[in-house]
């Protein structure tokens, strides 16, 4: 499952991932049931999303988690993400590696600028049938 970090990275419409919990054990679970479909499906709200990562738009408050967990959840490869975490990031990358790949190619450049994620997952991502 190591491939979910840059599921994680690509999550900017996702909110999968929010800010650690307390014990910082586990990210809160307070965005799980957000509908990653409608904000894939909606230009409007994948831009909001996207520009709130790249540092070009405002962020609504689960963008602004979004945005303050992903280095973390990089970091420590997802760990702290739960199963329907890791299921919508993996869902996320799927579609914007798919349809968005200039925003992939921004995130990329913004979040991992020395490929050491992409590096690294990327025998995992291809396993997976995922083409980077």
């Amino acid at each position: 499952m190591k491939f979910l970090i840059i599921a994680v990275l690509i999550a900017s419409v996702c909110i999968v991932a929010a800010r650690p919990a307390d014990d910082d054990t586990k990210y809160t679970t307070k965005y799980d049931n957000i509908d990653v479909d409608e904000i894939l499906k909606s230009d409007r709200l994948f831009n909001n999303y996207y520009k709130c990562l790249i540092d070009q738009g405002t962020c609504t408050p689960d963008g602004r988690e979004l945005k303050n967990t992903l280095p973390d959840a990089l970091q420590t490869e997802c760990s702290k993400c739960n199963e329907k975490q890791k299921a919508n990031a993996d869902k996320v990358i799927r579609y914007i590696i798919e349809n968005k790949p200039e925003e992939w190619k921004s995130l990329q450049e913004k979040y991992d600028p020395e490929h050491v994620y992409y590096n690294k997952y990327k025998d995992e991502a291809e396993k997976r049938g995922i083409k980077l």
